[in-house]
């Protein structure tokens, strides 16, 4: 079963280092979707695959790295879209 979540994370986030944690592990969990910085600092993350490799992938973002310190999680489920890869988005 497929599955597409968007989570949002407010909170400390070191970008390079929560970045390349976030690549290593979709690419570990084969999910698929894109990460971006929001303009207000929130981070957005939009993952999706099978549903349980997205649970699981979703359960990492949540917690970070040792040095992420994440203060609030909004996660909404979407519709899928069938991405092809994993990318972080730079705006």
């Amino acid at each position: 079963m497929k599955k597409s979540s968007r989570l949002t994370l407010t909170g400390g986030v070191q970008s390079m280092f929560f970045e390349q944690f976030i690549l290593e592990n979709a690419k570990r969990f084969d999910v698929r979707g894109y990460m971006r910085k929001l303009e207000d600092g929130r981070m957005e993350i939009f993952l999706e695959g099978d549903k349980s490799k997205v649970d699981e992938m979703a359960a990492i973002c949540k917690r970070g790295t040792q040095h992420t310190l994440i203060r609030k999680v909004e996660e909404k489920e979407e519709r899928f879209q069938d991405f092809k890869d994993f990318k972080v988005v730079k705006i």
